[in-house]
């Protein structure tokens, strides 16, 4: 579980190709002080575990499943990562609960930039539109953001200068790909909401 607060920009080191995965290698400083094999760190918010290290890189397995949902299959030789290592009991909330868990692949569709701060419109698959609301959470790249204004196929997000210093967003070109994870809470409520309408006499139940 994860926290959506970057705690630094990696660097891609190696693409190793194994067909139906890939073995994904990344430089990195603080997120790599205290790993261990079997760890997780997020990888620009897909959730991967450590399965090789050196005193400056670390590795790890990424299969079939995770290629076709996030945009990790889609990372080069030198591309910058978001990456935070899993959160912890005595760790402060300082965004919301994040599982690493990519829902979907989003695109930035449009960067508005004033002075010290930047609205960017991002495009959402249909079916994620349900999950997010006005001044709600969404996880982009990793990244915990509160959404400006949920439309029915984008959102817009305000990315404050430290966001713009510190995550892959501040560099996020139109056309660029992101991956998104909504708030699970949202998930659950929609399930239990379900559950309960359709249960027989459903209908008739009193508030």
């Amino acid at each position: 579980m994860f926290t959506g607060i970057v705690e630094e920009l990696g660097t891609v080191t190696a693409v190793e190709d194994q067909g139906d995965a890939i073995r994904l290698t990344i430089a990195s400083d603080v997120t790599l002080s205290d790993a261990g094999l079997g760890d997780s760190i997020a990888v620009n918010g897909c959730c991967l575990t450590v399965a090789e290290r050196t005193d400056t890189t670390w590795t790890a397995d990424v299969m079939a499943e995770t290629l076709a949902k996030t945009s990790i299959g889609g990372l080069v030789t030198g591309d910058r990562v978001n990456l935070e290592r899993a959160v912890t009991a005595e760790k402060r909330l300082g965004g919301h609960v994040v599982q690493g868990h990519v829902d979907a692949v989003g695109e930035v569709v449009a960067r508005t930039p004033s002075e010290h701060w930047e609205l960017v419109e991002i495009k959402m698959p249909d079916e994620l539109g349900r999950y997010l609301v006005d001044k709600g959470s969404i996880t982009v790249d990793g990244t915990s953001l509160t959404v400006v204004e949920a439309g029915e196929h984008t959102f817009t997000v305000s990315l404050i200068p430290e966001t713009l210093a510190r995550t892959t967003l501040g560099f996020r070109a139109v056309g660029d790909q992101v991956n998104l994870e909504v708030d699970v809470i949202a998930k659950h409520v929609e399930k239990l909401v379900r559950a309960y309408t359709s249960a027989p006499g459903a209908s008739s139940k009193e508030n």
